[in-house]
């Protein structure tokens, strides 16, 4: 649910955003993937998606992923609770030389506001590494485009009918990198629509 407060943000937020050039936006985030009775659950952050707690004894795989208008940067899978050191060791290994490689030294990177990306750890590593780091409105996944992926994802794998975890982090990583262009540069390309949705809608939820 979001609060009054978080709804003016998230307008504040779009009516600063709404003309930006997305083109140099490297957009990321994390989620959760898990096999249950021959179906895949994806599992949010964020309270009010699909979405109930994972069960402790269960199997999980964590990715975090980024993609640009240029294509997928990196899927990175891992099993372990993330903590801002583990992120920065992400960011350092799947972020910094694949957004080079698309951008040279002239891009912003997208992030949400969850502890371990605001930790003081990784905001050194931000400011030194990062040519711009996107502000983004608190408990905004809806704005995000990468949540579209990681459900295309989902429909994708699922297809698949992985059988154990392994298989399921497998097709994960294979069918990532199957995703089309075109799909991709619609997504980046909503971000205009997206920002006038959540104005229109005085900072609710919007159906993206």
């Amino acid at each position: 649910m979001l609060t009054n407060e978080q709804k003016e943000r998230r307008v504040q937020w779009a009516l600063v955003h709404k003309n930006d050039d997305w083109s140099r936006t490297v957009f990321s985030d994390e989620t959760s993937y898990q096999l249950f009775r021959n179906t895949i659950r994806r599992w949010s952050k964020y309270a009010d998606k699909e979405i109930k707690k994972i069960p402790k004894n269960k199997q999980k795989i964590m990715v975090w992923g980024a993609f640009s208008i240029k294509g997928q940067i990196s899927c990175h899978s891992f099993r372990t609770i993330m903590d801002g050191r583990l992120y920065v060791e992400i960011l350092q290994k799947h972020l910094i030389g694949g957004a080079k490689k698309q951008f040279g030294g002239r891009w912003r990177y997208q992030q949400d506001n969850d502890p371990k990306h605001t930790s003081r750890i990784a905001q050194q590593f931000l400011e030194d590494k990062v040519p711009e780091t996107m502000d983004w409105p608190s408990n905004s996944p809806d704005i995000n485009p990468i949540e579209n992926l990681w459900s295309i994802l989902k429909r994708r794998v699922e297809k698949r009918k992985p059988s154990n975890i392994d298989e399921l982090d497998q097709f994960l990583h294979e069918e990532w990198k199957k995703i089309d262009l075109t799909i991709i540069n619609n997504l980046v390309y909503s971000m205009k629509s997206r920002c006038l949705a959540v104005i229109d809608s005085k900072g609710e939820r919007i159906d993206y």
